[in-house]
């Protein structure tokens, strides 16, 4: 098992990307190349970049990855505001994913925390 694989944010960033590309394949076939793909390329950077983090040689390293990741999802719960205004995601839908996405955005807050206490050595 890879590092990042053990980690619950990573497989929890999966189980969103896997929520986003099921949500984003009724937007509108004009929007193939703007809003889904903006969404989808969002999200898939969420594990992305957790994964390329972790298998990075140091901990100050790890946490440059995870704040990428953490940059991504705060763009996630972006367009998934504007796809929801646009009426592209009903309420319930653009909920649970809101959620989601707070909830890795969260964990990526503590991981980050738990990285630069490891690595300020207290």
């Amino acid at each position: 098992m890879r590092p990042h694989e053990k980690l619950e944010v990573w497989q929890r960033a999966i189980d969103f990307v896997l929520m986003i590309y099921q949500q984003t394949k009724d937007f509108p076939a004009d929007e193939r190349f703007g809003l889904t793909s903006q969404i989808r390329r969002a999200s898939v950077s969420i594990p992305a970049n957790i994964a390329e983090g972790a298998a990075r040689q140091s901990d100050k390293e790890f946490l440059q990855f995870v704040a990428i990741a953490q940059g991504s999802c705060s763009e996630v719960e972006t367009e998934l505001l504007i796809g929801f205004k646009l009426g592209f995601l009903s309420q319930p839908d653009y909920t649970e994913l809101k959620t989601a996405a707070d909830s890795i955005g969260r964990m990526l807050v503590g991981l980050s925390k738990h990285l630069r206490s490891k690595h300020s050595g207290k």
